[in-house]
């Protein structure tokens, strides 16, 4: 509250926090005028110039009227600190889960995508990274191997099922041969779209970095192989209205889901100092944990042999 009373706003004391690890995510009541959020950026994680970018990048496509949620500009600024704390301030969008279940909001999911990313491809990030095998791989895996997280007699079945994952990874890399990255959102699941009826907005781009253009379409997949063909056919059905799809990046989905595997469990493993994570995430890094990641990865690797979910 002293944080946003330091930019202006003064709150009636009313605080809700906000389904997030990452950060530290607030709802604000305001004495005057509507609720607003408060995003803590967690220290040392992004470099300034790297979240001026993402805020940058959610502007621009505010103003070109895609359903984004930029950060305010106060005082010419989007990006604040507070004591030792980084913070930003959003206003507030309610809205509902999206039914991806449903054809028509899969291809009204696949418009809008093509529209961030027919944006997104206009020009690179400087300061934000890039989805690759190395840093949401091997960085990672390497990780948790040398910071002793993996039990002792799962320490050998882990490290080679990993080594093999990996392999499947550059395979399907390689078949896809040379892909184009552009800006993506970056972490597009289902919980990071808010519905109403005017359709989708599409929150919280702080994982936004470079990658393939399917890193955004294969998070709204779900079911069994059959059901996530033809999802991917209806988001494509959209998506292709605004922005050409190259039909290799189709390679890559078990591929992408193999790395975030690996990345979602280093994630947890860097943050499992922070006393929040340990009561969110409870059943991490016990026996049953790792057992059940080695044979997640063991169905990767099949997986990833498979030929591409979905053609034209």
């Amino acid at each position: 509250m002293n944080a946003l009373e330091s930019v202006g706003f003064r709150s009636d004391g009313r605080l809700l926090a906000l389904n997030s690890y990452e950060n530290r995510v607030y709802q604000v009541g305001m004495e005057e005028g509507v609720s607003l959020v408060a995003k803590f950026y967690r220290p040392e994680r992004w470099t300034n110039e790297a979240i001026l970018e993402e805020h940058a990048f959610v502007q621009e496509l505010a103003e070109r009227e895609i359903p984004v949620v930029p950060a305010l500009v106060l005082d010419g600024k989007t990006l604040h600190s507070f004591e030792e704390f980084r913070f930003a301030v959003f206003p507030k969008h309610g809205g509902r889960a999206p039914e991806l279940e449903n054809r028509d909001t899969l291809e009204w999911m696949g418009r809008f995508l093509g529209r961030i990313h027919a944006i997104g491809a206009l020009k690179p990030f400087q300061h934000r990274p890039e989805l690759n095998i190395d840093s949401f791989g091997i960085a990672p895996r390497d990780y948790l191997l040398e910071h002793d997280f993996i039990p002792g007699d799962l320490l050998a079945a882990y490290s080679s099922v990993a080594a093999q994952a990996l392999d499947g990874v550059l395979h399907c890399f390689n078949r896809a041969e040379e892909v184009s990255t552009l800006r993506l959102h970056g972490d597009c699941h289902a919980g990071n779209v808010l519905w109403t009826g005017d359709g989708p907005h599409f929150v919280d781009f702080d994982d936004s970095r470079m990658g393939p253009a399917v890193q955004d379409l294969w998070m709204l997949l779900s079911g069994e192989r059959a059901d996530m063909a033809r999802q991917m056919g209806d988001v494509l059905a959209g998506y292709e209205d605004f922005h050409d799809f190259d039909a290799r990046e189709l390679h890559l989905v078990e591929a992408l889901r193999t790395l975030r595997l690996i990345h979602y469990s280093a994630w947890l493993a860097q943050r499992w100092d922070d006393p929040a994570f340990k009561q969110a995430f409870p059943w991490f890094n016990t026996q049953r944990y790792w057992q059940d990641r080695i044979l997640e990865l063991r169905e990767q690797i099949a997986l990833m042999q498979e030929p591409p979910l979905w053609q034209a």
